[in-house]
């Protein structure tokens, strides 16, 4: 049985980038867990774990182990239908 990999948002509550993953994610019906870098220091340390510049880049989508920093529309449905087989098609 496969498991669907967790899907996690590393923004901020103010960030417009960061509120447009969330709707499309939302309207998409995919749990996803949303990390506010801003907020929350341990979220912020988090992120910069994933860079080797150590920087804030938000907003950054985790999907099991791929990343993708600020993807567009189509980048991020070839990974959501790419990393997420059993879901139907991704029209965004």
């Amino acid at each position: 049985m496969d498991t669907m990999p967790t899907i996690k948002l590393y923004g901020a509550a103010r960030c417009h980038k960061t509120h447009y993953y969330q709707l499309l994610l939302e309207d998409r019906g995919l749990a996803f867990e949303f990390l506010d870098v801003e907020l929350d220091e341990s979220h912020a340390e988090a992120l910069r774990q994933l860079y080797e510049n150590r920087k804030l880049n938000f907003p950054t989508i985790t999907i099991g182990k791929k990343k993708l920093r600020n993807p567009s529309k189509e980048t991020l449905i070839k990974w959501l239908d790419k990393l997420l087989p059993n879901r139907s098609s991704f029209n965004i």
